[in-house]
């Protein structure tokens, strides 16, 4: 290129270095400013039940959530399933990619900051009209044509727009970026679930094993009778009847086992005849007993939805200065410089060659109200996304307020369910110990054991709700996710 070309370029460039960015720049929402989750003040601790998961819970206010939440369940199954999952299953995968292809947007809206420099080379066989002018100083009417050209374009960024939109990109990325981190987050949580919820069913399924075993004794005991004359047929009938209807409970529970194994084995990444080799009772389960909670400014920090919902907010802002910068002259560089000849031999002799250098300023007239409505428009779009913002972040200090006062009436329901099942069991034991000495009619042994089955699933299912609402604590405060260095790996690899 000549060097009359490079002085035009450069001098150009300097009006693109002092150029600006339109629109706003964009500023964090600030944090709320409240100082609990809670209208009331936490308990130092909640109450207990002398069974296992009744042990008393304490929230600490203030303390950082661990990476890997999961392992205060104590629980060697549930570590090596949830390894397993973060290995295998696919959201994670899919999240990456998304998080890659996000990135590669913006490293090729950044290339727009460039020069577009383009090679081309051309070969012709022409004829020339002998009326007309010819079109080679030799008068030649009929020659070959060989030409090789460099061609630059640079639109320079004098008022931000390209600017803003790789800030928009660089935003929509981010949020991908905490996508990963949502879905790493979810994936844990969810598996923490499910796997409380499998050790439920066999709880339940147990105590209606035990209740059924009850009825089928006094069934024994009361035939016997019959046989005695002791009792009427249509007692016993009763009881058959009482052991039908509780045997009746058993296959919608072992249903429901049966698909919480497919889900768990689902969520690892394996196909439901590929059943994951870990298993879950309550017992294997230990209750955390020191429970962090965050402070609610930090809430906004580590909740992935809600970074999510800070960087698309940040993407709308953007999208304004966009708006702005196209109202505005927009100016491109052009250069050629190239060589032209008859023979192929020629063509870059002294001579041959011929270059141009060139501005254009494109100032915008009238476009119908176009510019502006589409400014208007981002504007909406800012003020909708900042309405989602705010959205999200309430919602996300009512997940956790519902898991610290499900925390709270969790003790307390699992304490009178303990102590609803031992009532309703030390009935059962009297009951039967009547019925066997043949000093009670049917139907008080009917009562007392439909209020020991009840009692018994009651117990199983406030036991459970205790694991399962801690993990939805841990999960609605964010995870940990920003300690734990796997999490960190994965939303690398996306990059």
């Amino acid at each position: 290129m000549r060097k009359s070309s490079r002085g035009t370029i450069l001098a150009l460039t300097s009006v693109l270095l002092a150029g600006c960015a339109l629109g706003p720049d964009f500023h964090p929402p600030a944090p709320p400013t409240t100082a609990s989750f809670t209208k009331e003040p936490l308990p130092e601790s909640t109450e207990t039940a002398p069974i296992p998961g009744g042990e008393a819970q304490h929230f600490l206010t203030g303390k950082d959530i661990p990476g890997e939440w999961w392992t205060l369940f104590n629980s060697q199954s549930l570590n090596s399933l949830i390894a397993e999952s973060l290995k295998a299953n696919p959201t994670l995968e899919a999240a990456q990619d998304a998080l890659r292809a996000a990135m590669e947007n913006v490293r090729a809206q950044q290339g727009m900051y460039y020069p577009t420099i383009t090679a081309s080379s051309a070969a012709s066989r022409n004829k020339e009209s002998a009326v007309l002018s010819p079109a080679l100083n030799s008068s030649a009417l009929l020659y070959n044509l060989y030409q090789a050209q460099l061609s630059a374009s640079w639109t320079l960024d004098v008022f931000g727009a390209n600017r803003r939109q790789v800030e928009a990109l660089q935003a929509q990325a981010d949020a991908q970026r905490f996508q990963i981190a949502a879905t790493y987050l979810a994936l844990t949580a969810n598996v923490v679930a499910a796997a409380v919820q499998e050790a439920s069913l066999r709880a339940q399924i147990a105590g209606t094993e035990e209740v059924i075993k009850n009825i089928s004794d006094a069934l024994d005991i009361m035939r016997r009778q019959m046989a005695l004359g002791q009792i009427s047929g249509a007692d016993v009938a009763a009881e058959e009847a009482a052991l039908a209807l509780a045997q009746q409970n058993l296959p919608p529970l072992r249903k429901q086992l049966a698909q919480q194994r497919d889900l768990l084995t689902a969520l690892a990444g394996r196909l439901a005849a590929e059943e994951v080799d870990q298993t879950f009772e309550l017992e294997s389960l230990q209750l955390p007993r020191d429970l962090p909670v965050s402070l609610p400014s930090k809430l906004v920090e580590q909740r992935p939805d809600i970074k999510i919902a800070e960087e698309n907010l940040h993407a709308a802002s953007a999208q304004i200065g966009v708006a702005t910068a196209n109202m505005f002259p927009n100016i491109t560089l052009t250069a050629n410089d190239g060589s032209v000849a008859t023979k192929l031999g020629q063509l870059f002799l002294p001579g041959n060659g011929f270059w141009s250098v060139g501005a254009n300023i494109l100032q915008p007239v009238f476009e119908g109200g176009t510019l502006a409505a589409r400014k208007r428009s981002a504007q909406a779009s800012y003020e909708q996304t900042a309405a989602t913002y705010r959205s999200t972040v309430i919602t996300a200090f009512q997940n956790v307020a519902d898991a610290l006062h499900a925390l709270e009436y969790d003790a307390d329901a699992l304490k009178a369910a303990a102590a609803s099942e031992a009532a309703a069991q030390r009935s059962l034991t009297i009951v039967r110990r009547q019925l066997e000495l043949g000093q009670i009619q049917y139907l008080g042994l009917l009562a007392a054991q439909q209020a020991y089955q009840q009692a018994l699933i009651t117990r199983v299912q406030a036991q459970a709700n205790r694991y399962a609402d801690t993990a939805a604590l841990f999960q609605a405060l964010g995870g940990g996710w920003w300690n734990d260095p796997d999490a960190a790996a994965v939303q690398e690899a996306g990059r």
